[in-house]
Protein backbone atom coordinates (compact mmCIF):
# COMPACT_ATOMS: atom_id res chain seq x y z
CA UNK A 1 0.00 0.00 0.00
CA UNK A 2 1.34 3.91 -0.85
CA UNK A 3 2.66 5.51 1.95
CA UNK A 4 1.96 9.01 3.27
CA UNK A 5 2.43 10.85 6.11
CA UNK A 6 -0.67 12.75 7.94
CA UNK A 7 -0.88 15.74 10.26
CA UNK A 8 -3.87 17.48 11.89
CA UNK A 9 -7.66 17.98 10.93
CA UNK A 10 -10.02 19.55 8.25
CA UNK A 11 -9.61 20.19 5.13
CA UNK A 12 -8.09 17.49 3.01
CA UNK A 13 -4.64 18.58 1.62
CA UNK A 14 -2.88 16.33 -0.59
CA UNK A 15 0.69 16.80 -1.25
CA UNK A 16 3.06 15.55 -4.14
CA UNK A 17 6.98 15.51 -3.92
CA UNK A 18 9.42 15.42 -6.87
CA UNK A 19 11.39 12.42 -8.46
CA UNK A 20 14.63 13.45 -5.72
CA UNK A 21 12.71 13.65 -2.33
CA UNK A 22 9.83 12.06 -0.74
CA UNK A 23 6.68 12.76 2.04
CA UNK A 24 9.78 14.00 4.55
CA UNK A 25 10.29 17.25 2.31
CA UNK A 26 7.30 18.60 2.96
CA UNK A 27 7.84 18.72 6.69
CA UNK A 28 7.48 22.79 6.84
CA UNK A 29 3.65 22.48 5.45
CA UNK A 30 2.63 19.43 7.68
CA UNK A 31 1.09 21.67 10.68
CA UNK A 32 -1.53 23.96 8.75
CA UNK A 33 -4.40 24.81 10.96
CA UNK A 34 -7.90 23.91 9.33
CA UNK A 35 -6.07 20.86 7.30
CA UNK A 36 -5.94 17.50 7.07
CA UNK A 37 -2.37 17.21 5.40
CA UNK A 38 -1.47 14.16 3.32
CA UNK A 39 2.23 13.97 2.12
CA UNK A 40 2.65 10.81 0.09
CA UNK A 41 5.43 8.53 -0.81
CA UNK A 42 4.89 7.63 -3.97
CA UNK A 43 5.19 4.31 -4.96
CA UNK A 44 8.88 2.91 -5.23
CA UNK A 45 9.94 5.85 -2.34
CA UNK A 46 9.91 5.38 1.37
CA UNK A 47 8.46 2.36 1.94
CA UNK A 48 5.92 2.48 -0.73
CA UNK A 49 5.83 -0.96 -3.24
CA UNK A 50 6.38 -0.28 -6.72
CA UNK A 51 3.31 -0.05 -9.15
CA UNK A 52 2.78 -3.30 -10.82
CA UNK A 53 2.81 -1.64 -13.86
CA UNK A 54 5.90 -1.29 -15.35
CA UNK A 55 7.04 0.79 -16.79
CA UNK A 56 4.38 3.12 -15.43
CA UNK A 57 3.12 6.49 -16.82
CA UNK A 58 1.17 9.04 -14.67
CA UNK A 59 -2.13 7.69 -14.85
CA UNK A 60 -0.67 4.95 -13.14
CA UNK A 61 0.35 6.55 -10.46
CA UNK A 62 -2.76 8.80 -10.49
CA UNK A 63 -4.81 5.13 -9.81
CA UNK A 64 -2.11 4.44 -6.90
CA UNK A 65 -3.15 8.11 -5.43
CA UNK A 66 -6.92 7.16 -5.46
CA UNK A 67 -6.47 4.06 -3.94
CA UNK A 68 -4.25 6.16 -1.12
CA UNK A 69 -6.83 8.20 -0.93
CA UNK A 70 -9.68 5.92 -0.50
CA UNK A 71 -8.05 4.33 2.17
CA UNK A 72 -7.75 7.22 3.99
CA UNK A 73 -11.23 7.56 3.65
CA UNK A 74 -10.66 11.30 1.58
CA UNK A 75 -13.36 11.36 -0.76
CA UNK A 76 -12.08 15.11 -2.18
CA UNK A 77 -8.93 17.06 -1.51
CA UNK A 78 -6.97 20.08 -2.36
CA UNK A 79 -4.00 18.67 -4.77
CA UNK A 80 -0.54 20.04 -4.60
CA UNK A 81 2.17 18.68 -6.89
CA UNK A 82 5.84 19.60 -6.83
CA UNK A 83 7.91 19.32 -9.97
CA UNK A 84 7.62 15.47 -10.80
CA UNK A 85 4.22 15.48 -8.67
CA UNK A 86 2.81 18.21 -10.51
CA UNK A 87 2.71 15.72 -13.48
CA UNK A 88 1.00 12.99 -11.39
CA UNK A 89 -1.76 15.69 -9.58
CA UNK A 90 -2.30 16.30 -13.48
CA UNK A 91 -3.00 13.25 -14.14
CA UNK A 92 -5.12 12.38 -10.88
CA UNK A 93 -7.14 15.35 -11.95
CA UNK A 94 -7.71 14.59 -15.66
CA UNK A 95 -9.07 10.87 -14.70
CA UNK A 96 -11.00 12.16 -11.19
CA UNK A 97 -11.70 15.60 -11.70
CA UNK A 98 -14.64 14.92 -9.17
CA UNK A 99 -12.04 14.27 -6.33
CA UNK A 100 -10.11 17.99 -6.59
CA UNK A 101 -11.09 20.81 -4.91
CA UNK A 102 -8.25 22.98 -5.86
CA UNK A 103 -5.16 21.92 -7.82
CA UNK A 104 -1.97 23.55 -7.18
CA UNK A 105 0.89 22.82 -9.72
CA UNK A 106 4.54 23.74 -8.31
CA UNK A 107 7.88 24.39 -10.31
CA UNK A 108 6.00 22.02 -12.96
CA UNK A 109 8.04 18.75 -14.04
CA UNK A 110 6.22 19.02 -17.41
CA UNK A 111 8.03 15.52 -18.67
CA UNK A 112 9.48 14.59 -22.54
CA UNK A 113 6.81 12.69 -24.22
CA UNK A 114 6.51 14.73 -26.99
CA UNK A 115 10.62 15.47 -27.49
CA UNK A 116 11.99 14.13 -29.79
CA UNK A 117 13.23 10.04 -29.19
CA UNK A 118 17.12 10.87 -29.16
CA UNK A 119 15.85 14.14 -26.34
CA UNK A 120 13.94 11.40 -24.34
CA UNK A 121 16.73 8.79 -24.58
CA UNK A 122 19.39 11.56 -23.36
CA UNK A 123 17.22 12.28 -20.26
CA UNK A 124 16.47 8.68 -19.81
CA UNK A 125 20.01 7.78 -20.01
CA UNK A 126 21.09 10.50 -18.03
CA UNK A 127 18.76 9.58 -14.83
CA UNK A 128 19.96 6.25 -14.71
CA UNK A 129 23.52 7.14 -14.53
CA UNK A 130 22.70 10.29 -12.19
CA UNK A 131 21.05 7.07 -9.75
CA UNK A 132 23.91 4.50 -10.25
CA UNK A 133 26.28 7.38 -8.71
CA UNK A 134 24.08 6.38 -5.10
CA UNK A 135 22.30 8.52 -2.74
CA UNK A 136 25.57 10.20 -1.51
CA UNK A 137 26.70 11.35 -4.66
CA UNK A 138 23.59 12.86 -5.76
CA UNK A 139 23.06 14.54 -2.18
CA UNK A 140 26.45 15.81 -2.57
CA UNK A 141 26.73 16.86 -6.24
CA UNK A 142 22.78 18.20 -6.39
CA UNK A 143 20.89 18.42 -3.23
CA UNK A 144 21.50 22.45 -2.91
CA UNK A 145 21.06 23.07 -6.89
CA UNK A 146 17.19 22.04 -6.02
CA UNK A 147 16.87 25.50 -3.71
CA UNK A 148 17.43 28.54 -4.20
CA UNK A 149 20.76 30.40 -4.19
CA UNK A 150 22.13 31.03 -0.65
CA UNK A 151 18.87 28.63 0.93
CA UNK A 152 19.79 27.88 4.74
CA UNK A 153 22.21 25.23 5.49
CA UNK A 154 19.79 22.98 7.06
CA UNK A 155 17.28 22.92 4.21
CA UNK A 156 19.82 22.03 1.88
CA UNK A 157 20.28 19.15 4.47
CA UNK A 158 17.11 18.54 4.46
CA UNK A 159 16.70 18.03 0.58
CA UNK A 160 20.44 16.18 1.12
CA UNK A 161 18.73 13.43 3.77
CA UNK A 162 16.26 12.91 0.82
CA UNK A 163 18.34 12.15 -1.79
CA UNK A 164 20.43 9.30 0.67
CA UNK A 165 17.00 8.21 1.28
CA UNK A 166 15.80 6.99 -2.54
CA UNK A 167 15.63 3.70 -4.02
CA UNK A 168 16.99 3.09 -6.91
CA UNK A 169 14.28 0.95 -8.41
CA UNK A 170 11.51 3.12 -7.56
CA UNK A 171 13.93 6.54 -8.83
CA UNK A 172 14.15 4.82 -12.20
CA UNK A 173 10.40 4.09 -12.63
CA UNK A 174 10.08 7.93 -12.09
CA UNK A 175 12.31 8.63 -14.53
CA UNK A 176 11.04 6.50 -16.63
CA UNK A 177 7.83 8.37 -16.60
CA UNK A 178 10.04 12.16 -16.93
CA UNK A 179 11.15 11.06 -19.84
CA UNK A 180 8.43 9.37 -21.69
CA UNK A 181 5.15 10.73 -20.62
CA UNK A 182 3.94 14.74 -20.74
CA UNK A 183 1.76 16.98 -18.72
CA UNK A 184 0.17 17.35 -21.97
CA UNK A 185 -0.99 14.13 -22.00
CA UNK A 186 -3.33 15.07 -19.23
CA UNK A 187 -5.16 17.76 -20.42
CA UNK A 188 -9.26 18.81 -18.69
CA UNK A 189 -10.54 17.10 -22.09
CA UNK A 190 -12.85 16.69 -24.00
CA UNK A 191 -14.90 19.57 -22.90
CA UNK A 192 -17.50 17.27 -21.23
CA UNK A 193 -14.92 16.85 -18.45
CA UNK A 194 -13.45 20.16 -18.27
CA UNK A 195 -12.55 21.15 -15.03
CA UNK A 196 -14.78 22.66 -12.82
CA UNK A 197 -12.23 23.40 -9.81
CA UNK A 198 -10.07 26.36 -9.44
CA UNK A 199 -6.50 25.62 -11.20
CA UNK A 200 -3.39 27.18 -10.61
CA UNK A 201 0.09 26.77 -11.65
CA UNK A 202 2.53 28.71 -9.47
CA UNK A 203 5.72 28.35 -11.74
CA UNK A 204 6.65 26.50 -14.64
CA UNK A 205 10.36 25.76 -15.52
CA UNK A 206 12.28 22.47 -16.82
CA UNK A 207 13.24 19.52 -14.06
CA UNK A 208 16.76 20.17 -12.72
Amino acid sequence: MTGFREQGSGIPLTLLHGISSGAASWHKQMALPGYRVLAWDMPGYGESPMLAAAPADAGDYADALARMLDRAGVEQTILVGHSLGALVAAAFAAKYPQRVLYLVLADVAQGYGQAEAAQREKVWQGRQQQIALGGEAMAQGRAAKLLRPGAREADVATVAAGMRRLRRDGYLAAAWMLAHDDIRRWPPLPPARRWTFPAVSVAICKER
